[in-house]
Parts: structure tokens; sequence; C-alpha cells
């Protein structure tokens, strides 16, 4: 009587399950004699009171991985493997509290978890102005704060938030939004879609082929959506995965945005500055004398040393009727020279400049 074919089969994977059992077992080995380098790597930063997160060194590490990774893993499973095993690292040496734009499953939620794992505190803020000043006070380490969006330009509570708080920016995310229908419902069933109104306006034309009958109810926040949802019958809600995994809502339709690469940048935030890397940018702010051609002539600055403007935005200094603050990014890090003399120079044409950070620029969107 001969094998059949499923038992061919597993005579087949035998040995390849027990190579992989094997190389399991090696793989826990050595994250674990990277886990001692870590926790002495910690006693030595708390002696020196030196931070726990280092994004230079967090840029040098995934640059690594990626030169080191010669398939057949794509970079981006890496690197995701490498964010989660460096908030394990935080977590050995100092447990790291992180705040956000809350409520829990917001998108500014998920993109602080994808930038730093599930082994750090995170921390709920009703408004970005109370990320800052939480930052400020020193009840949480790190904050994260949309600064703009692909879509929708310039966040003006960020930008006002930097006039008022005296932190630093170290570090950027860039984070790619994608809305999802949440509901534990058929589809054909939903009557009723809860989210934010720019959510509505983010999804028209997917809602309008799709769920065209079902009435729109705007709320606060996708996730009081993903909550309301889960007391209707028939309700679904606009938000993110995670809100559908923090109050149990099955993803019905993913990706329904009508633009694809809506891209939210998000400043990491707090009161230590960045080392250089070799692939930085500089975050200024800074008011001009009221006098025509101001704003030119400190422009012109950067451009005579070469330095490309990769945001530009405006912000009523809330200080003097039709006074403005503008803020600005460039690459290049403020310790090098250039950078340092072109500030230098900016300066004397403002009646005001603040140096917000320099920090590793972002090369991938999470």
């Amino acid at each position: 009587m001969t094998d059949s074919p499923s038992q061919d089969a597993s005579r087949d994977l035998a040995p390849l399950r027990a190579k992989i059992d094997t190389l399991d077992k090696q793989i826990v080995e050595l994250l674990n004699q990277r886990a001692k380098v870590v926790v002495e790597i910690g006693k030595i930063k708390r002696d020196g009171d030196s931070p726990i997160y280092a994004p230079e060194r967090e840029q040098r590490v995934l640059e690594q991985v990626r030169r080191y990774n010669l398939g057949p893993l794509p970079d981006i499973c890496i690197e995701a493997i490498w964010r989660e095993l460096m908030s394990g690292s935080f977590a050995l040496e100092r447990p790291l509290r992180i705040g956000y734009l809350g409520p829990s499953g917001s998108f500014s939620h998920l993109a602080a978890r994808r930038k730093f794992g599930a082994n750090v505190e995170y921390d709920a803020l009703d408004d970005i102005a109370a990320v800052f000043d939480e930052i400020a006070r020193g009840h949480i380490d790190y904050g994260l704060v949309p600064i703009e969006n692909s879509s929708m330009g310039g966040i003006g509570e960020t930008l006002d938030s930097f006039l008022d708080a005296p932190v630093k920016v170290c570090a950027e995310v860039l984070f790619n939004i994608h809305h999802n229908i949440l509901a534990n419902c058929e589809p054909d069933k939903i009557t009723k879609i809860y989210s934010k109104p720019e959510i509505f306006s983010q999804c028209r034309q997917w809602l309008s082929v799709q769920l065209r009958d079902a009435e729109r109810v705007p709320v606060s926040s996708s996730s009081r959506a993903a909550e309301l949802a889960t007391r209707e019958h028939n309700a679904a809600a606009i938000g993110s995965t995670l809100a559908g995994e923090l109050y149990n809502l099955k993803v019905q339709f993913e990706n329904i945005e009508d633009n694809p690469n809506n891209i939210t940048r998000f400043f990491v935030i707090s009161k230590h500055a960045a080392r250089p890397t070799s692939d930085d940018k500089t975050a200024i702010m800074f008011t001009t004398s009221h006098r025509a051609g101001a704003l030119a002539e400190v422009l012109d600055v950067f451009r005579d040393h070469g330095l490309n403007l990769t945001h530009i935005d405006q912000r009523p200094s809330k200080r003097v009727n039709w006074e403005y603050v503008f803020f600005i990014d460039f690459p290049g890090h403020q310790e090098e020279p250039n950078v340092h003399n072109a500030i230098t120079e900016a300066s004397k044409h403002c009646l005001q400049i603040t140096v917000l950070g320099s920090f590793p620029r972002a090369n991938n969107v999470l």
C-alpha cells in the first residue's frame, strides 16, 4: 500500500521543521545575549543621566540591519522586528512613557506604536498642547505630534504649541494613514457610520459607491466612532486597525481612503536634542521685522548656503496683530558648519529665531 500525498508531505516537512526549531532556539539565545548587553548599557546611561532613546543610534541600527539583510525577507519585515526588539530594549534600560493625541486607537496612537513598539508605556492626551505641556513638566519622556499631512497641509495646533513650550524635535515619523470600515455586522447590514468629519471627506468616493445609503454621523474622533459602533446593531465606524483591535470590531473593508498616499508627518518631541548622523534635517521658527522684503532676505540666506527648504508654514504670533511666525525645515544638522552659518546669518534679518531641533531624516513610511 502506497503512502498518501499528505503522508509524503509530512515526511518531507519533518526535517525542515526540525531545522526551523533549531534556528529558533539559536535566535532566542542570541536575542537574550543582546539583551544582556542592553542591560549594561542601561546602567551606564542611568549613571550618566543620558537619554534612553537615542534617535541617531536608532537610525544607525536600522541602516545596519537593512545592510546586513541579503534576503529573502524584505527590509520592511526586518525593520519591524528590530523596532520591536529596540522597544523591548527600552523596557530593560528604563521604561519609557510616550504621549500622543488620544484617545486610544487614534491614528497618532497607531503611529506611536509603529515607532516605539509594544514595550513602552503610552499616555493618551486630550489635545496636542497637552503633549507639549507634559513634556515640559517631565511627566512623559517623549511625545508624538502631527506636524503636516500630505492632503491637508500643516497642523496649526502643533505649530502654535511650539510658541509656548520649551521642547526639542528629536525625530520625525512618516505614517501612511489608511481608513477602514470597522463593524461586527455584515457589510450589507450597515445602516449608520460614525467617524470624524475630515475622515468622511477623505473617503467620499468609496462611501458614495459602496455604502451610499448608510447614515454618516460625525463624532469627535475615530476612536469614539469605534466605541459607538460596538454599542449598536448595524453600525460601523471608520478608523484605524488599532481601533478595531481595541474595541473588538472586525475590519470589513481596508484602505477605503480616496487618496492611497495620504501620509502624515509626525515630530517626536522631548527635552533632549539628537546628535548628528549623516542624514539629518533641522527645523527652525522665526519672526521677521516689519519691512518690505524681510522674509525674502531670510529665505535668500538658506538658498545662498545651498539649503533646500523641505517645509515652510506660518502662524499668527498671538502677540502682535498681523505679526507671523514662520516655520521651516531643511536638510542638515545645526552642528554642520554651513547650517550653523546659515542660521547665524539669517538671525540678522529676524526679530527672533529659534532652532526647534535637528533630527535624523525619516527614510521610510511606517
